[in-house]
């Protein structure tokens, strides 16, 4: 079964340093820079040290099934995840790599089509003081809402392989987790995966941060046979405790639901 899920962000983009790139360059079409592959490639060591283990670790559990420490990657179909993810599997071993499979629901918010800057900055200076999950780019864009949607049917088709591909064959009283599930993806549809899997309000969703470009934020299966979301990212994107988390905090405080404001 599925030990832990790894989300990475992509590493730093043309679009990034300069948004202006958006206007000539398709953004699915939009490359890393070079130190955004150097950021992807720190990023691959880091998800190797989960699945590689020390050489201490390695002799205590000779004993345990040759899948221990497999991975399999999603990757959304945009370039610069793409890059992303050829970096990063420059360090892994290929014998640990189970598969990778592209997935256009774990793609990037759609802001339109080539994006004149000046009316960019003009939608996302409106985005902010209208709420960033309702509101919709206009010409074809998509709302936080319509990406949180998709990537909704994303972690239902997940949870399917899970159960079909990741689970091997020992007893279910030994959970025995071994896989690593990868996903190669964006700030946003990062976010709002971690929203959907963790049932984060829509004003804890407002109150949250990206993670920087190439950060790999860790869900690990506890002992419960749940996830949890690391303390260090947890903070780092502003999410609250699962403790303090709203949908707890209803019951006790009705006051919670008249407010408008994050």
């Amino acid at each position: 079964g599925i030990r832990r899920i790894l989300l990475i962000r992509h590493g730093e983009s043309l679009g990034n340093i300069d948004e202006r790139a958006y206007g000539k360059t398709a953004d699915w079409q939009i490359p890393l820079t070079k130190r955004g592959r150097e950021q992807a490639r720190i990023a691959g060591k880091k998800v190797a040290s989960h699945i590689m283990p020390s050489k201490q670790s390695a002799q205590s559990s000779s004993k345990s099934n040759n899948k221990d420490g497999d991975i399999f990657f999603y990757v959304s179909p945009y370039l610069r995840t793409r890059q992303t993810l050829r970096e990063i599997l420059s360090e892994i071993p290929k014998e640990k790599i189970l598969g990778i499979r592209e997935d256009p629901r774990i793609s990037e918010q759609q802001f339109g089509n080539f994006q004149s800057h000046h009316t960019m900055q003009d939608n996302k200076a409106t985005r902010v003081d209208f709420g960033r999950f309702y509101y919709r780019f206009p010409e074809g864009g998509e709302s936080g809402f319509d990406v949180y949607n998709r990537v909704s049917g994303f972690i239902g088709t997940l949870k399917r392989d899970s159960s079909e591909y990741y689970d091997n064959d020992a007893k279910e009283e030994e959970e025995d987790y071994s896989t690593t599930i990868c996903i190669v993806t964006h700030g946003l549809s990062l976010r709002l995966f971690l929203m959907r899997w963790f049932q984060y309000s829509v004003h804890e969703f407002e109150r949250s941060y990206n993670p920087k470009n190439a950060a790999v934020v860790c869900l690990e299966r506890a002992p419960g046979g749940w996830f949890e979301l690391s303390a260090v990212d947890r903070i780092a994107m502003g999410f609250p405790s699962y403790h303090e988390q709203e949908r707890f905090r209803f019951i006790h405080d009705y006051s919670l639901l008249d407010k408008s404001s994050w």
